[in-house]
């Protein structure tokens, strides 16, 4: 079994990665405190690197690290990385998602993708990246009350076609990017030991 610290302080993605993770093979828990760290990399490997880096050099112990996002084909510019920015300071998530209706607009291309990728800092000679994606298409109305960030908005192509990701919790759980990831996660895990 493999013991690793959320490059987080939020109890929550702790708890989401727990549930995610068989705990005979990856245990997970929270950072102590949040570091500020800079997320300047050019893609959600570095990004991701970078959590990883300063939360194992802060603790020093074993680090999972994720950066995810919404990629959305005729934006490419303006989410992806950046999504948890997009459309600026001060927005909430139901902002940050309604502005994405509303620039989809006369749209038809709503071809998109969510992106996970992790980052396993065990030290600075094992680093492993696991990345999950889910595809879709981007909503015509906010829809859904579970989830967070751009779930209300996205309808995942597996899912069963009409319903977004916030209307699908339970399946959420199993096929979601980050269930992907982490399940990379623990296949390699379980095969090293």
């Amino acid at each position: 079994m493999i013991e690793l610290l959320i490059a987080s302080s939020n109890a929550h993605k702790a708890e989401e990665f727990s549930e995610l993770f068989d705990s005979k093979i990856v245990t997970v828990k929270p950072a102590t405190k949040k570091l500020e760290v800079v997320e300047n990399g050019l893609s959600y490997f570095e990004n991701a690197r970078l959590k990883a880096e300063a939360y194992y050099k802060e603790f020093k112990t074993p680090v999972l690290a994720d950066d995810s996002g919404l990629n959305v084909q005729a934006l490419s510019e303006e989410l992806g990385i950046h999504s948890a920015r997009f459309g600026g300071e001060g927005l909430t998530d139901k902002d940050r998602a309604l502005l994405l209706l509303k620039k989809m607009e006369g749209i038809s291309n709503r071809d998109a993708y969510f992106t996970c990728v992790l980052c396993v800092y065990l030290n600075e000679k094992e680093i492993f990246y696991f990345e999950g994606r889910m595809s879709g298409q981007v909503g015509y109305a906010y829809r859904g009350s579970g989830g967070f960030g751009y779930d209300p908005v996205f309808i995942p192509l597996e899912g069963g076609g009409e319903l977004t990701v916030s209307e699908l919790s339970e399946w959420k759980n199993k096929n979601s990017h980050r269930a992907v990831a982490t399940g990379l996660a623990q296949k390699f895990f379980s095969q090293r030991s």
